[in-house]
């Protein structure tokens, strides 16, 4: 077999030496875009112009940029095992763009050969919508390791399309070896953007995380995730989601993680449909920790939530679980008494403390009463959440 390395701008595709390495075949397309075909092919470097990858298995090696004015489109079928010998993620910048359209029986995924929680950074999208960071300030540095500024003034800005897409094993260790990257990862991501039955699989930290921004996203899955399995900051305001379920196993801490960077003066985000189900015996990441409940709210964090269904949230130790915990009399005097936090109808099941909200300050009493009429998140089946013959829609049957 003949050797070809190519290198098109920034953009490295590189051969592996072995008996059975193939020609990487490349081809103009119309556009002058990249076409990549299946092979032993390594996506490493920086995507400077617009670049196709074809179904079929790749390699990704090290921190993949997209750069602002270039496309990554990935067709369905794809898969790219992650090289773990080095720090790799994928990160789209502001201005760049994905368009990773998969399908239920065909999706594109991002796992690794050891298969590990933790076993490199996930995938990134930066975008140019507006932020409300600590101190109301409309910028901030990232958190990935990457130190890039993020926030902006379009709300509608557009960082792409991802649609059947199922990462896995995310949540490598970054900066000072205590903090980790999410699986799948948001900073001030606009509107413009389509996030829709997305999976993230056994990461070490939180599932899908928002920074900010105004995006939605619609058929999420984050199964197994070792922090919360949702997280937002910054004033993410995004409007229309719907079907986000979360099944919490072996290692989980809160379902939901909500904040707003302690700026009272916040758009809440509205979510129809979710599912929280926590295996028994699933226990925090740290012993002894309070972070059990399913939904907290904090720091000014706002949330109206409709449909949702609760289940397994047992108190360990001396730690209680709730369906809803409010961590500070701010969040509560400032949010939850003016409406900006709603969490209802609600049916909270096998799980303790059942009939009232979590407070840990002093002012609060909310309860609530389970509506049985809510029932479970309903997601197409298929190959998309599906992993090594395990279905991780099952708990919703």
């Amino acid at each position: 077999m003949k050797r070809r390395v190519l290198t098109l701008l920034s953009l490295t595709f590189a051969l592996a030496i072995s008996l059975n390495s193939c020609t990487i075949e490349v081809n103009d397309g119309l556009g002058g875009e990249t076409i990549v075909t299946p092979g032993t092919t390594v996506l490493t470097g920086t995507i400077n112009k617009d670049t196709v990858f074809k179904k079929g298995n790749y390699t990704l090696k090290g921190i993949v940029k997209v750069a602002s004015g270039a496309t990554l489109t990935i067709e369905a079928g794809a898969t790219f095992t992650v090289d773990t010998s080095t720090n790799s993620s994928l990160v789209v910048l502001q201005g760049g763009k994905i368009d990773a359209v998969g399908t239920a029986s065909d999706p594109i995924v991002f796992t690794t050969s050891t298969k590990t929680p933790g076993d490199w950074g996930g995938i990134t999208l930066y975008g140019n919508a507006p932020i409300k960071a600590i101190n109301g300030t409309t910028t901030a540095l990232s958190e990935d390791g990457n130190a890039v500024y993020y926030g902006g003034d379009d709300p509608n800005s557009n960082s792409g399309v991802m649609k059947f897409v199922r990462v896995e094993y995310a949540g490598k260790k970054i900066g000072d070896g205590t903090s980790e990257t999410n699986s799948m990862t948001f900073y001030s991501v606009g509107a413009g953007t389509t996030l829709e039955n997305l999976v993230s699989y056994k990461g070490t930290d939180d599932g899908f995380e928002f920074f900010g921004g105004t995006v939605s996203a619609k058929n999420l899955v984050a199964y197994g995730n070792y922090d919360d399995s949702f997280d937002w900051q910054d004033a993410w305001s995004g409007q229309n989601n719907s079907n986000w379920y979360a099944f919490q196993t072996k290692i989980g801490n809160f379902g939901m993680e909500i904040e707003s960077s302690s700026n009272i003066d916040n758009i809440a985000p509205k979510i129809s449909n979710i599912t929280l189900i926590r295996e028994a015996n699933t226990n925090p990441e740290t012993a002894n920790s309070a972070e059990i409940s399913a939904i907290q709210f904090k720091k000014q964090g706002t949330g109206i939530f409709s449909n949702v269904y609760i289940s397994g949230y047992k108190n360990i130790g001396s730690q209680k679980a709730y369906a809803v915990l409010i961590q500070d009399d701010a969040t509560n005097t400032s949010q939850v008494a003016n409406g900006k936090v709603k969490v209802e109808p609600l049916t909270y099941l096998n799980s303790d403390n059942a009939g009232v909200w979590g407070y840990a300050q002093t002012n609060g009493g909310k309860t609530f009463t389970n509506t049985a009429t809510v029932t479970k998140v309903s997601l197409v089946p298929g190959a998309w959440a599906t992993v090594d013959g395990v279905n991780l829609l099952a708990a919703l049957q």
